[in-house]
Order: C-alpha cells, then sequence, then structure tokens
C-alpha cells in the first residue's frame, strides 16, 4: 500500500517512473480512491473522450446525456442542426437540467426553478430576478466538442488538445459507414465491477478469446494485421485479396499512421463470414451508407481512453466506456444500421445482438475476476505475453506516458537537487 505520508499525486508519479517495462500496473492503479481521481483529473478531465453518435440525435431537440466524473453534460441538436456539448447544471443554483438519458425538448428547462434556456445554452426566462438582472450574462456553459466522421468526442479541458489530425486521419474509414445517415437498432449498457483500466485492458488483447470467445471467433480474426507477429500464411493471403477488392472500390483500409492513442485499420472477417453474427452472415439486408457489397470486413477504431468499435457492411458496434468509481465501470454498446432499414423486414434483432452480448458479459466476468485477484495483498505486477498482448503494452505505455507528462513537477525536482 502507499506511504500515507506522500500524496497520491507523489506515489503514482514514483510508481510510473520504476514501472518495469512490459509489466501490468502496481494494485493502486486499480482500487486507489485517490488514484482513480487523478485518473478522472488528468485522462478523462483532459482527453478528447467518446459520447455518442449524431444518429442519437437526429432532429434539432434530440438530446442525450452523460457524466464524465462528477461533470454532467448533455449533448443536443438546436435548431439550426449545430450539435452542442453543454453542462448539464443550471446557471440559478446548479440543479441538473436534463434528467433522462436521452428525449427530445423545444428548450432546456431547469426542473427546479424553471430557469428556461435555448437548445444552444442561451438564458431565455428566470422569474422573480428583479430589474438588473441580465439573462445574458448567465447562459449554460460549454464543453469543447468534436466530430469525426458522425462520432462525437467532447474535452472538458479549457486547452483541449489537437483533434484534427485524428479527424483527419479517420473520417475515410468512416465515410462509407455515413453514420450521418444512421440509426440505433439497440443499444445497452451494463455495470462492470472493476477499474476501468482492467475494461480497456480487456479488450486490447485477444489472448484470452480461444479460452473465453467462441461466438466472437465464428467471424473477428484476432490477427490486429498482418505485421501481428502470430499472423498465418493463411491470414495474410486473405488480407492481401480484400485489400485488392476494397482498393477497386475507393475504401480505405491501410492502418493509420502508428501512434498509441488512436487506430483505424479494416480487416477482413473470418473466410466465408461477413457480420459478426452467429453464422457469419449479415443481421441487416440493407446496407450501411451507399455500400453494396457487404463484405467490408470489420472496421476496427480504437481512441483511447474509451471506446473501441467495429464497423461493418450491413451494421457497426460502437462501444462506451465510462468510469463511475475506482471500481466500477459502465460500458455502453449500440448497435447501428441504414438509417432506412426496417427491423422485422431488413434487420433481426436477436440475430444481430447474439455474439456481442455474450461476449460482453463474458468480458464482464473476466474484468471482474481479474480486479478480485488485484485487490489481494498477493497481487504483484506480472509479465505481458508481448506478442498475444502488445495491444495491452501499448496501452499502459500510452497511460503511463500521459500520467507522467501530468504529473511532473520542475519544481518538486529543483527543490530536490538543492538539497
Amino acid at each position: 500500500m502507499r506511504d500515507v505520508r506522500m500524496s497520491a499525486h507523489d506515489t503514482m508519479f514514483d510508481l510510473l517512473r520504476s514501472k518495469k517495462q512490459n509489466y501490468s500496473l502496481p494494485r493502486e492503479f486499480y482500487n486507489d480512491p485517490e488514484f482513480f481521481q487523478l485518473d478522472m483529473t488528468h485522462v478523462f478531465g483532459k482527453s478528447w473522450i467518446f459520447a455518442g453518435l449524431v444518429c442519437d440525435i437526429p432532429k434539432p431537440g434530440n438530446f442525450f446525456t452523460l457524466s464524465i466524473g462528477d461533470d454532467p453534460l448533455v449533448i443536443v441538436r438546436d435548431d439550426n442542426h449545430e450539435i452542442h456539448a453543454i453542462y448539464n447544471t443550471c446557471r440559478h443554483r446548479g440543479s441538473k437540467i436534463c434528467l433522462t438519458e436521452k428525449g427530445s425538448t423545444a428548450k432546456l428547462v431547469c426542473p427546479y426553478h424553471q430557469w428556461t434556456y435555448n437548445l444552444d445554452g442561451n438564458l431565455l426566462f428566470a422569474g422573480n430576478m428583479g430589474e438588473g438582472f441580465k439573462p445574458a450574462d448567465y447562459p449554460l456553459k460549454k464543453a469543447n466538442i468534436g466530430i469525426a466522421g458522425g462520432m462525437i468526442f467532447v474535452c472538458l479541458a479549457e486547452n483541449p488538445p489537437a483533434f484534427d489530425s485524428f479527424k483527419l486521419a479517420v473520417e475515410p474509414f468512416l465515410r462509407p459507414h455515413a453514420l450521418d445517415r444512421a440509426k440505433i437498432a439497440h443499444e445497452i449498457t451494463i455495470r462492470e465491477k472493476a477499474n476501468w483500466k482492467l475494461v480497456i485492458e480487456n479488450n486490447r488483447e485477444c489472448y484470452h478469446c480461444n479460452g473465453s470467445h467462441p461466438e466472437l471467433l465464428n467471424s473477428l480474426l484476432e490477427f490486429d494485421n498482418t505485421d501481428d507477429p502470430r499472423a498465418t500464411p493463411e491470414f495474410k493471403q486473405l488480407v492481401d485479396r480484400k485489400a485488392r477488392e476494397w482498393d477497386q472500390l475507393g475504401i480505405a483500409h491501410e492502418s493509420t499512421p502508428h501512434n498509441l492513442q488512436y487506430r483505424a485499420v479494416r480487416m477482413p472477417l473470418a473466410n466465408g463470414t461477413t457480420s459478426m453474427t452467429m453464422d457469419g452472415t449479415p443481421a441487416c439486408q440493407k446496407l450501411m451508407g451507399d455500400l453494396k457489397d457487404p463484405d467490408m470486413g470489420s472496421m476496427r477504431l480504437l481512441h483511447l481512453p474509451n471506446t473501441w468499435n467495429h464497423f461493418m457492411g450491413d451494421h457497426s458496434i460502437v462501444f462506451r466506456v465510462m468510469p463511475v468509481g475506482p471500481q466500477e465501470t459502465l460500458v455502453t454498446t449500440k448497435w447501428i444500421v441504414h438509417e432506412d432499414a426496417v427491423e422485422g423486414k431488413d434487420y433481426d434483432i436477436e440475430k444481430m445482438v447474439a455474439v456481442w452480448n455474450a461476449t460482453n458479459h463474458q468480458d464482464r466476468e473476466l474484468a471482474e475476476n481479474n480486479q478480485l485477484g488485484i485487490n489481494s495483498r498477493a497481487y504483484q505486477p506480472g509479465p505481458y505475453a508481448q506478442e498475444a498482448e502488445f495491444g495491452v503494452i501499448n496501452f499502459i505505455n500510452w497511460y503511463s506516458s500521459e500520467m507522467l507528462k501530468q504529473l511532473f513537477d520542475p519544481a518538486r525536482f529543483q527543490l530536490a537537487a538543492s538539497q
């Protein structure tokens, strides 16, 4: 356990500096409440966080809500079709305004004292405030918003990191799936009793897939690319064949330039399958966007710290990870189809969700068991299998680098050097 005489800030910094390369993190990173608050302050409070999709709010007045730590937000489309990320906190006495997860409204009205705001957050009405009160002085506060290919990201930082490089890199991959002409066919949120990093770590490797995900492996090939050291000759031949087909169609597939925070790449599904369903056949007969061929493989899109996604020809699946406590995480999954697809005619919900419903619950059990083991006094950081868990290594290296940058205090080292 950490030394109570040291701040959590200093303890985390020292543990990260002394961490053994390609080993898992010390216990505190997965269960210490103060370490969790540092994660929320420096990772979720300063990074671009995946919030939802433009097709979540297709019409003016549509909104959805989410919370990033203690900061509740409402994502809303105004009458001019512009999308805003607004702090869901009334400028009167701070009450939450939108109390439901999603809905439609003509105005944002605080349920406490009925202060009323436009959909862009400007205050329209505040009763009993006197002649000197100026509504223009009390608009709702906004978070930064970035939209890439129909995916909505928000950032709480006053000076957010650059977004354009990510947007430019991934939009060619997202464009064929036309998220602006799509709809949510199904959505679920599960609560995992595990630290958010364990949820992400579990997703970043398929070392566990053979023993845990029979449904998923009906269609998913675990290799991340042809440079995966475990890739078989058969896999490389399949990738080469599909790459030629996608090139002829003008479909982006080669991986985005290497960096640890995000990646987009299009990989084929198992030979003979075209969708992540139990039998590998499409779950939706009306393809996404203007696609004509269902065999688009899976366009895999990762953006740390909180989303991974699979975009296929017939439907897409997006995932959002939101920490709610040191050992508690919400995982939301959305299945997306063309906006004109009709349930029962064009797509079968049960067929569409079966694979990832099973996989999500299997992953929840894995993450929760991992958390229980880490909580033990017997736990100590263990070595990663470098060929099978390179994705986890990349994530931990990204996380460690981000935290070290935030926690580094030059004054502390100048003081130590002078003593």
